[in-house]
């Protein structure tokens, strides 16, 4: 159930979008809704082949784009990535840091290297992507727009995902301190909180049958799950020049679920 985009088709013209986690799920979303409103985009993401099946659906539809293979949690590749794009398309301005890793356990069960590993990818790579193109947006002037992706259990806690919603949870505070930070040098920064979306590894983790997935729902006010679109309209809102007195806060899209509905 998605309405017409509230943004025309040229809201992003002779912009610069890199989308991690570009290849599937919210990233691709967002990366194909970039393209369609006139942004080249710079899909990120570790798996080559997945990146170029993303593109080509991109490209089949018009859009502007093209694909950098790296793993956020390196620093140097991040670097690397940042000023390759730079050097071929002369500037950035919007990030999309959509890059995740998710699985359920048990808290006493997790181990070191599982609790590292979610760290890594989630806080680390958003941190090393967000510092490294917010360093570019300063020395360039002219602002720019960065978008986290985030989750509820960073506010609500998750029983069986306590690294991934503590690695969340930093990621909102890294968030605030930056939109706090570089608001003088016009770059805003914000998290976009989904709700159980379809279509997305998260949902298939985290709701692993049907019935899983009805006592998800039940919890949901609108009753339905939300769609890979609403959320990336939502996205390009935050990133766009409409949203541009908005930066520090979250906007949390996931039918009232989080009210807490018994």
């Amino acid at each position: 159930m998605s309405a017409p985009s509230m943004l025309s088709a040229g809201s992003f013209a002779d912009r610069v979008a890199v989308v991690t986690g570009g290849g599937s799920g919210i990233g691709e979303a967002i990366a194909v809704e970039l393209a369609r409103l006139g942004a080249h985009v710079v899909l990120v993401g570790r798996t080559q082949e997945r990146l170029d099946a993303a593109a080509a659906r991109i490209a089949d539809e018009g859009g502007d784009v093209s694909t950098r293979a790296l793993d956020v949690r390196d620093r140097s590749a991040v670097e690397s990535m940042v000023a390759d794009v730079v050097a071929e398309l002369g500037r950035i301005d919007h990030l999309v840091n959509s890059a995740a890793g998710q699985f359920r356990v048990a808290p006493a069960e997790l181990s070191p290297g599982g609790w590292q590993a979610v760290v890594d990818i989630v806080l680390n790579g958003t941190w090393h992507c967000t510092q490294v193109i917010g360093q570019h947006m300063i020395e360039r002037g002219g602002g720019g727009s960065v978008i986290s992706i985030g989750s509820n259990m960073a506010n609500q806690g998750g029983p069986d995902t306590v690294h991934s919603a503590s690695a969340k949870a930093g990621v909102v505070a890294m968030t605030k301190s930056l939109a706090g930070a570089w608001g003088p040098h016009g770059i805003r920064l914000n998290v976009l909180v989904p709700g159980m979306t379809e279509g997305t590894a998260g949902v298939d983790i985290l709701f692993r049958d049907e019935e899983a997935l009805r006592n998800g729902l039940d919890g949901v006010p609108l009753g339905r799950l939300v769609s890979r679109q609403e959320i990336a309209d939502a996205a390009c809102y935050l990133l766009s020049d409409h949203g541009s007195y908005i930066t520090g806060t979250q906007l949390v899209i996931d039918g009232g679920r989080a009210l807490g509905r018994n």
